[in-house]
Formats: structure tokens, C-alpha cells, sequence
């Protein structure tokens, strides 16, 4: 089926996400939190929030938006995600999220869209915007424009050891938790689903593996503290199985930024790069 060119520039309808602490330890858990993280895994603590939760209420706007592009769902891979906080997330409320798709681009090989997702608290205050990079295999080569070059494309680690390295292992059942927090693509969650895809068996979700070098940049660079986390953008390059053991290398710049990558520590496979993120010197 082709990509649909029409639907650029045009916004969905409001969705409405109405969650509460169980909604957010449901999602801290589902991204690797551990016990020394208790801060957001129990409600006398709040708790926390994890600041990408923002891609768990712009996901069902995300789905709208991208159910008017057409193309074979089964070929759909995440590409990439961007994050920008602008105020920390409150324990439980009712948020609203529109969407827009800004773009369908022709990659050869790929089909490109990119959609922008814009999230509001009850009081109509922005709280958080989403980029989602989205590719559809096998479906470029159509004659639209080429994409433009997104903000991580040109991200390098620079020439020096990491400031930290941060080693963690994901649960056989990650994906199964993960999907707890809204997406249910059987892809992660049924081998048959996962053979037709081409992967074998079900993946991690990109968004779980996201999650992970979240929480790795957060300890390290932010002191544990999620609400100083501003912008977190990073490009998927190979899926993760669950039960790998993910590799997050962090490189501090001056200003706040952070160059980070992933790879798996069983096959060395680069994961996530062209990553960093944005962090504010206090809350």
C-alpha cells in the first residue's frame, strides 16, 4: 500500500490519557527500574516520574496520525525519538496529546514519516513535545523528497573513554512488561507475529531499549534526579531481544549536553546512536 502524502500538515484530534501512580511504576518498571531507584516505584516517594514517559501519552495520537499514512504495518521499524520536557510530570492527572504529521519522505529503500506530537496537563500548560521518526521497509523509492537532516544526525561520541558506561540486563518478560504502559504491538509479543516480521522471534520495543539509556544517563549525569532531564533524542539502528544485556556509554559535554550510545553485550551490536541528550543544571 503507498504511503499517503495527503495527511502532511494535518493534526489529529485531542487524545486524552488519564494515569495515576500505578500508571507511572508501571512504566518505570517496564523501562529496567530497580529497587535503588525506589523514588519512582513507590507512591510515598510521589513517586517520580521518568520524563519519557511522554512518549506513553503521545502514543495513541502517534497511532492515529500514522493510521492516515497507509503502508504495510509489518514493515514499520521506529527510526528514531525525541523528547523535549518542559515541566516535570505529576504522579497522576489527565493529560492531552494532538499530533501532526510534518513530513513522508522517499529513502530508497524506506518510507520516512516523521510526526510531532504535542502534549498538555488539565490546565492547557505544554508539558512535553514528541518527535517519531518512523521508517516502513521496503516502501520508499516512490519519488518524494528526501528527508531533511534531523537534530541527532550528525552526533559523534567524541575521540576519548566514556565518562561512564553503564551495563544492565533486560528481563526475558521486558517486552511483556513494557507493553503494559499502551503499545501492544503483537510484535513484541507474539513469535508468530515476530517470524512474519523477519525478526524470528518478538522484539524489545525500541522504547523499552530508550528507556534503559534514559535511566543510564540519569544516574550518571543527573544525580538520579529525572526532573533535570530536558531533551533526549536518539536513532534505533538494530532491534534487541529480550534477555539481552544493554551497554549505555555516556560522554558529558560542556552546556549540559550528553553523547550517548547502546550496544548489546552479547553480539556487540550498535543499538542506539547519533544520541544525546540535553540536561538543566537544576530542576
Amino acid at each position: 500500500m503507498a504511503l499517503n502524502l495527503g495527511v502532511v500538515g494535518k493534526t489529529t484530534d485531542a487524545s486524552s490519557y488519564e494515569y495515576d501512580w500505578k500508571d507511572c511504576v508501571l512504566y518505570a518498571l517496564g523501562i529496567g527500574a530497580r529497587t535503588a531507584e525506589l523514588d519512582y516505584l513507590y507512591e510515598v516517594r510521589g513517586p517520580k516520574v521518568y520524563p519519557t514517559l511522554a512518549v506513553v501519552p503521545a502514543f495513541p495520537a502517534n497511532i492515529a496520525a500514522l493510521s492516515e499514512i497507509g503502508g504495510n504495518m509489518l514493515t514499520l521499524v521506529h527510526g528514531g525519538q525525541r523528547i523535549v520536557v518542559h515541566r516535570p510530570f505529576a504522579s497522576s492527572g489527565t493529560l492531552r496529546t494532538t499530533a501532526t504529521v510534518t513530513g513522508v519522505y522517499d529513502k530508497v529503500k524506506f518510507g520516512q514519516v516523521i510526526v510531532e506530537t504535542k502534549t498538555t496537563d488539565e490546565g492547557g500548560s505544554l508539558v512535553a513535545e514528541t518527535v517519531w521518526s518512523i521508517l516502513y521497509r521496503g516502501e520508499g523509492g516512490f519519488g518524494g523528497p528526501p528527508p531533511p537532516k534531523l537534530p541527532a544526525d550528525d552526533v559523534r561520541p567524541p575521540e576519548r573513554a566514556p565518562d561512564f558506561t553503564h551495563e544492565e540486563a533486560t528481563a526475558e518478560t521486558q517486552a511483556l512488561l513494557y507493553r503494559l504502559s499502551g503499545d501492544v504491538n503483537p510484535l513484541h509479543a507474539d513469535p508468530a507475529i515476530g517470524q512474519m516480521a523477519g525478526f524470528g522471534k518478538p522484539i524489545l520495543h525500541g522504547l523499552c531499549t530508550y528507556g534503559h539509556a534514559a535511566r543510564a544517563v540519569i544516574l550518571h549525569a543527573c544525580g538520579g534526579d529525572g526532573d533535570r532531564l530536558r531533551v533526549f533524542d536518539a536513532q534505533f539502528r538494530k532491534p534487541v531481544w529480550p534477555g539481552d544485556t544493554l551497554v549505555t556509554e555516556g560522554w558529558k559535554e560542556p552546556g549540559g549536553r550528553v553523547i550517548f550510545t547502546v550496544k548489546t553485550k552479547e553480539k556487540g551490536d550498535a543499538v542506539i546512536t547519533n544520541a544525546y541528550a540535553e540536561i538543566s543544571e537544576t530542576r
